[in-house]
C-alpha cells in the first residue's frame, strides 16, 4: 500500500507530524514501512505560462516560446510534442541545477536563443505523468507566476509505501490508514461534506432502472452523470503515477484515483450497454450467474461484482451518459465462491477478498467531487440500490481480563478511546466492561483476543514494562491422568518382566467365541465390519487375539512366546470396559549352554512367578471357568486384598493341540481391579530376623486356604509373614500330606528371645490343633 504524507493529511492533520515521526508510528502500530521516497523540486524552478508559441525557422520538431514568468519574458526553445500557448509550465531559469546534475545556462539551438528549459515530469525528478513537459493547473495550489515549485507542498511529498497483512483490507486506502493513525495519535479524521442533492437535478429514475432477480450476494449502488468534457488534474495524474496505476481513459484514472482514497470498489459503464434496442429507459439486472456468483447484466454480462468488469462493459469515451456502480462483498464470501468455482481473478479482486470500504456513499461523494472539479456535465440526481442486510457483532471484553492478558493495566478511557478511532462503536460500558460493536470493514475481529490485539498495537508493545515471565501451571493430577499412569505402570512392568505387548483389532470372529464358550454381542448390536467381513463381533475377551497370535509366532518356530495386552472389551448389551491379559507358551528361556540347550517348559507354578512380578502380591483359589480355554485341573480365580481380578488357567489340550500352541498359560483380569496404590515408605526393624519351619500333617483334600486363614487370625505380632516351601506325599501317610511352612519373625524394639519365638509358633500350633485338627508331623 503506497500513501503520500500530503494526501494523508487530506483525511488527517500531520501538520505537527515529521515524515520520520510517520514513518515510525507506522512500524509501531503494525504496518511495517518498505520504503520512503522524498519527492523535492529543485531551486529556481518557477511557475512560468506560455505566452506564445512557434515553430523553430530550421527545426520542425522545436517549438519557439516566448514564456512569461511574472517580472520578465523569456525566450525558450522547447522540442516537447506537447507545447502550447497559454499553458502552465514548470520552468527552469538559468543557473537552476536539475535532479540529475544538469545546470541551466543560456544556449543557442539551431541559432536561436534560449534563457531556461520547459520541464517534464521526470526531469523535475517525480514520476512520470504523461508524454511531454509537464501542465501545471490549480490542483496543486493558485498557479502565480514566477513562483518556485518548490513552495507547492502537493509537489514536494514524501512517499511511504507499507507492507500489508492479507488480514488488514481495511488499510487499502488512504483512508483507511488515516484511520489508524487517528488511534495512534490520538486524532479524529478530518470531515467530509457529503454530495449536495439538487432538487433541479433529473432523477436517476427517469433513465435506468435496477432489478434483482434471486438471492444475490454482496451490496451496489448506482449514480448517473452526463459528461460533455472530463480531463485529469495534475495532482490526480502524479499520484496515480506515483502508486504506478495505468488509466486508459479519464474517467478510469478518475475511479482509481477515488478507489485509492476511500477504498470503495467503484466501476463506470456507458449507459447504453444497459438499453435493449434503443429504448429510452435502460435496466441493470443483478443475478446469480452459472456459477453461483453475483453478476451485473445489461444486454450481456457487464461484470462479476468483487471480481472483474468484461472488456465490452468498459468505457470507450468518457462523454455522454456514463453509470457509476459502487459495491461492496464480504470477503469471506468472494473468496470461498472463487475456491469453488476456480475462475480466473480480475484487477479489482485483490481488494475485495481482503476487504473493501462497505460505506458506498462514501466513494461515490468523493468521485463525484473530482468529476465535478475537472468536468463539464450535470449528475442525475438519487441512486439506484440494492443493500445485503448486516448484524454487527458485539463483542464484551473484562478490563481484568484485558489486564492479564497485556501484563499491565491500561486504562478503560484509553481503550474506549482507541477503539473509537480504529472504528469501533461502544455501545455499552461498565466500570469493568466494554461492549464493542465490530464494523464490517474490520472481518477480522472475531473475539475478545483480536479486540485486545488492537489495543496493544496502537499502545505499542514498546510501552508496556517488560516483567518476568510466571507460570502457574494448573494442577492437572485428575482421574484421567492416574488412569494413564497405571496402565503405564502395568505395561512397563510387563515388558520389564519378558512379555511382549501385542495390539489386536477391538473384533472377533463369532464363530471363534462360540467354539471357546464365549459370549458375544448381541446379533442385534453386531456391527458390519468395514476391515473384514469375518470379524463380525466386538470382542468380549483379550485372549482370543494373544491366542491367534501365539499360534502364529509358534508356527514360524518361535520356541518361547509371552505376550501380554491391555485393551477394551465388551459385554453382551456392548458395555465397554477395560481389561489386561498375560500369555506364555512354550519354554521359559530360550535354548543356552545354561540349560544345555533344554529350557524348561513354562508351567502353571513358573506362570504365577512371572505373573506376580507384574501383577505384584496375589492369592488364588479354585475355581471352574465358564468358557472351554481352561485346563479343568489347572485353573484359579486371583485374588488381591481380598477381591476377585481374574482368572488364571492352563490351555486345555484338546484347544492347545488344534492351535498347534506347546503347553500355554493365561491370566486374564479387570484392569481397573488391578492394586494401583501409593507407595508409602515403611519404618523397618533393625534387629535380626528368625526363621522357623513348621512341618504339619494335614488332609490331602483341605485347602490350603483353611490353614493359612487360621494363621492369619492366631498369629501374633512378631510373625512378619509365611509361606509354604514343601509338600510331601507317600504312601504310609494315606490321605494325608506333610506340609511344611516357613515363618519369619522379627520385633521392632528388640532381637527376639528363643522363649519368644518358641512362644510364637505354639500359638500357631494350638490354633492349628484346635480348629483343623491337624498336627505336628
Amino acid at each position: 500500500m503506497i500513501v503520500t504524507r500530503h494526501w494523508l493529511n487530506e483525511w488527517i492533520d500531520l501538520s505537527d507530524i515529521t515524515t520520520e515521526q510517520l514513518a515510525k508510528t507506522f512500524n509501531a502500530i503494525g504496518l511495517e514501512v518498505d520504503r520512503v521516497e522524498s519527492f523535492r523540486i529543485p531551486e529556481k524552478i518557477v511557475v512560468g505560462k506560455v505566452a506564445a508559441c512557434e515553430r523553430h525557422p530550421d527545426a520542425d520538431k522545436l517549438n519557439v516560446c516566448q514564456v512569461d514568468l511574472g517580472g520578465e519574458t523569456r525566450q525558450i526553445v522547447c522540442g516537447a510534442p506537447n507545447v502550447a500557448a497559454g499553458q502552465y509550465v514548470p520552468v527552469a531559469v538559468v543557473g537552476a541545477v536539475m535532479p540529475g546534475g544538469l545546470e541551466i545556462k543560456p544556449v543557442k539551438l539551431r541559432g536561436v536563443d534560449s534563457a531556461g528549459m520547459i520541464c517534464s515530469a521526470t526531469e523535475l525528478g517525480l514520476p512520470k505523468v504523461n508524454d511531454g513537459i509537464l501542465v501545471l493547473d490549480e490542483s496543486i495550489g493558485a498557479l502565480e507566476l514566477g513562483k518556485p515549485l518548490s513552495e507547492y507542498p502537493l509537489l514536494n511529498d514524501d512517499l511511504i509505501e507499507i507492507e500489508l497483512t492479507a488480514n488488514r483490507g481495511d488499510c487499502l486506502s488512504i483512508r483507511g490508514v488515516a484511520r489508524d493513525l487517528c488511534a495512534a495519535l490520538d486524532k479524529s479524521l478530518k470531515p467530509r461534506t457529503a454530495g449536495r442533492e439538487d432538487e433541479n437535478r433529473l432523477g436517476i429514475g427517469r433513465l435506468l432502472k435496477l432489478d434483482v432477480d434471486g438471492d444475490v450476494t454482496g451490496s451496489v449502488r448506482y449514480h448517473a452523470v452526463s459528461v460533455e468534457f472530463f480531463d485529469d488534474s495534475l495532482l490526480m495524474m502524479l499520484r496515480l503515477a506515483m502508486i504506478d496505476e495505468s488509466r486508459a481513459n479519464a474517467v478510469e484514472g478518475c475511479l482509481e484515483y477515488a478507489m485509492h482514497s476511500t477504498g470503495v470498489i467503484l466501476r463506470a459503464y456507458p449507459v447504453d450497454f444497459f438499453r435493449a434496442n434503443d429504448e429510452k429507459l435502460a435496466g441493470i439486472v443483478i443475478k446469480r450467474d452459472e456459477h453461483g456468483l453475483s453478476a451485473v447484466y445489461g444486454r450481456e454480462c457487464a461484470s462479476i461484482i468483487g471480481i472483474r468488469q468484461e472488456d465490452a462493459s468498459r468505457l470507450q469515451d468518457v462523454r455522454g451518459v456514463i453509470v457509476i456502480e459502487a459495491s461492496y462483498i464480504a470477503p469471506d464470501v468472494i473468496s470461498q465462491k472463487m475456491a469453488e468455482t476456480k475462475l480466473q481473478s480480475g484487477p479489482l479482486y485483490y481488494r475485495t477478498s481482503r476487504g473493501s470500504e462497505p460505506e458506498l456513499a462514501l466513494g461515490s461523494d468523493f468521485l463525484f467531487s473530482c468529476i465535478e472539479a475537472k468536468g463539464e456535465g450535470k449528475i442525475y440526481g438519487g441512486t439506484l440500490e440494492h443493500a445485503e442486510a448486516f448484524e454487527p457483532k458485539n463483542i464484551s471484553i473484562d478490563m481484568g481480563y484485558v489486564s492479564r492478558i497485556i501484563g499491565t493495566e491500561i486504562d478503560k478511557s484509553r481503550v474506549a478511546n482507541i477503539l473509537k478511532n480504529l472504528g469501533f462503536d461502544i455501545s455499552k460500558s461498565s466500570e469493568e466492561q466494554i461492549v464493542v460493536s465490530v464494523p464490517r470493514f474490520r472481518h477480522d475481529i472475531v473475539n475478545r483476543q483480536d479486540l485486545i490485539e488492537e489495543v496493544v498495537r496502537i499502545v505499542g508493545i514498546d510501552n508496556i514494562p517488560a516483567k518476568p515471565f510466571v507460570l502457574t501451571e494448573a494442577d492437572r493430577i485428575d482421574d484421567d491422568y492416574f488412569a494413564f499412569r497405571k496402565k503405564q505402570t502395568y505395561r512397563q512392568r510387563a515388558a520389564q518382566s519378558g512379555f511382549y505387548e501385542s495390539v489386536h483389532f477391538v473384533f472377533n470372529e463369532r464363530e471363534q467365541l462360540d467354539a471357546l464358550g464365549l459370549p458375544s454381542v448381541a446379533k442385534e448390536l453386531a456391527l458390519l465390519n468395514p476391515i473384514a467381513g469375518t470379524l463380525d463381533t466386538l470382542r468380549p475377551t483379550l485372549l482370543a487375539g494373544l491366542l491367534n497370535a501365539a499360534s502364529s509366532n509358534a508356527k514360524n518356530g518361535r520356541k518361547r512366546i509371552p505376550l501380554f495386552e491391555i485393551g477394551s472389551v465388551f459385554d453382551v448389551q456392548r458395555r465397554e470396559s477395560v481389561k489386561m491379559a498375560l500369555l506364555f507358551a512354550g519354554t521359559l528361556n530360550e535354548d543356552s549352554l545354561d540349560n544345555s540347550g533344554k529350557p524348561e517348559t513354562v508351567s502353571f507354578e513358573s506362570f504365577t512367578k512371572l505373573a506376580a512380578d507384574v501383577l505384584g502380591d496375589f492369592t488364588l483359589k479354585p475355581v471352574t471357568p465358564a468358557h472351554k480355554m481352561a485346563h479343568p485341573y489347572q485353573a484359579a480365580a486371583v485374588y488381591q486384598h481380598g477381591v476377585k481380578i481374574g482368572e488364571m488357567f492352563t490351555l486345555h489340550p484338546t484347544l492347545q493341540a488344534e492351535m498347534d500352541l506347546p503347553r500355554t498359560v493365561m491370566f486374564e483380569g479387570t484392569f481397573d481391579a488391578l492394586a494401583f496404590e501409593r507407595v508409602e515408605a515403611k519404618a523397618y526393624s533393625k534387629y535380626q530376623a528368625s526363621h522357623r519351619d513348621l512341618s504339619i500333617l494335614m488332609p490331602q483334600a483341605m485347602p490350603y486356604e483353611k490353614v493359612s486363614g487360621v494363621i492369619e487370625s492366631s498369629r501374633s505380632g512378631e510373625i512378619v509373614r509365611f509361606y509354604p516351601v514343601d509338600r510331601y506325599t507317600d504312601e504310609s501317610l494315606g490321605d494325608q500330606m506333610s506340609l511344611t511352612l516357613r515363618f519369619v519373625l522379627q520385633s521392632q524394639e528388640k532381637t527376639l528371645e528363643e522363649e519368644e519365638i518358641t512362644a510364637a509358633m505354639e500359638g500357631i500350633l494350638t490354633a492349628l490343633q484346635n480348629d483343623l485338627g491337624v498336627a505336628l508331623r
